[in-house]
């Protein structure tokens, strides 16, 4: 099979084309590496004009004009490669929006995609039309939309996820559900708002390549490491202030059995050589799932706060832990700490389940088959 996979969010499509090629078939990746994360990508795009001087340019551009420089510089990108997208079996886009682009140009590139190749696949992985939709219309749920709702976070600085509120984002939307095959969705974050879909073909979990992933051993007389990654840009979406919160407290309470490593917009590459060393990894609160951060954690073993709602155990039919269910709420995160750190030994019994988990439910060579049995349907 010859399949084209467009964008890249936190190694998904890496995964996924280590166990597509396993297993015989040609696959490229075409989009953008994930900012910061910097992800292999075999035609990479740039984001052009989204920094300094140039941004607020671009910014006063639109505002007289309403044309924006950066998607146009997309387009150009995609144009002068165009004839390497064509005549593929499958294509499978990352988002609704994997370009970055306003309404026109995203389109125009579709268009093209839609044209030039035989299947059209979408995945719900991360915001877009409908998740967005959902999410305010049942504001008491798990989501990143309740620390917005609650103040935390600006409209200017929610425009990533407000921009699927507007019309031209439900244009789009409606222009892709026309044409694609289906849309898959990669965790119960994305599986709950689809459900009743009639483009939905269901949900397939990450993909982890486990083969290269090992499992740092825990001895219970060690200090207890916990560590804790920010992205700034999605500082309050993810909860790391509640995090932060219970981590001052915790340093205060077990100071001598406890290192707390924090870091903030570090490469790819550097993050997972500083986290593996640690015993707890904090990952987000507003979700029902895990993502592919946590799941990465959990294959070495980490015991990882993070999402992990009835929902989702209900789904895999857990009946003990596999990671710790992260909640917003303070006391709720230092009490579950202490737990581990004055109970060491439940910290090996959850690692060991945590990695066969991952090895159960997310081999990426498994999951692969699941892909290539919903694009051969």
């Amino acid at each position: 099979m010859n399949i084209l996979l467009i964008g890249e969010y936190s190694r998904l499509h890496n995964s996924l084309k280590e166990g597509l090629q396993k297993l015989g078939h040609h696959v490229v990746i075409f989009g953008f590496k994930d900012g910061f994360k910097d992800f292999p990508v075999d035609f990479p795009i740039e984001k052009k004009w989204d920094s300094g001087f140039l941004k607020k340019i671009k910014v006063g551009i639109f505002k007289l004009t309403g044309f924006n420089i950066s998607s146009y510089l997309t387009y150009l990108q995609f144009k002068k490669n165009k004839n390497q997208f064509v005549n593929f079996d499958v294509v499978q886009l990352i988002n609704e929006n994997s370009f970055y682009c306003g309404y026109h140009f995203e389109k125009k590139i579709l268009e093209f995609l839609f044209k030039n190749n035989k299947k059209v696949y979408l995945l719900s992985c991360g915001t877009d039309y409908l998740t967005v939709k959902y999410s305010f219309e049942n504001p008491e749920i798990k989501s990143l939309i309740q620390p917005y709702l609650e103040g935390k976070i600006n409209n200017k600085n929610f425009q990533n996820v407000l921009k699927f509120r507007k019309k031209s984002s439900r244009k789009l939307h409606e222009f892709i559900y026309k044409n694609i095959s289906g849309i898959i969705a990669s965790d119960m974050d994305y599986h709950i708002p689809l459900r009743n879909n009639p483009k939905y073909l269901g949900l397939i979990p990450n993909p982890i390549n486990v083969e290269n992933i090992e499992v740092q051993p825990f001895s219970p007389l060690e200090k207890i490491i916990i560590f804790h990654g920010i992205n700034t840009e999605n500082y309050f979406k993810k909860g790391n202030d509640y995090f932060e919160k219970a981590l001052a407290i915790i340093q205060n309470k077990y100071n001598d059995r406890v290192e707390i490593i924090t870091t903030r917009n570090i490469p790819y590459q550097q993050y997972i050589q500083l986290y593996n060393k640690a015993h707890i990894l904090l990952d987000q609160v507003y979700c029902y799932d895990q993502g592919y951060n946590a799941l990465e954690a959990m294959a070495k073993g980490k015991v990882v706060f993070t999402g992990a709602e009835k929902e989702f155990e209900a789904f895999y039919n857990l009946k003990e832990s596999v990671n710790v269910n992260a909640k917003p709420d303070v006391n709720y995160l230092v009490e579950s700490l202490s737990y581990l750190i004055e109970n060491p030994e439940e910290i090996s019994i959850i690692s060991k389940r945590a990695r066969m988990f991952v090895e159960k439910e997310h081999d990426y060579i498994q999951i692969s088959k699941r892909y290539l049995s919903i694009w051969n349907q």
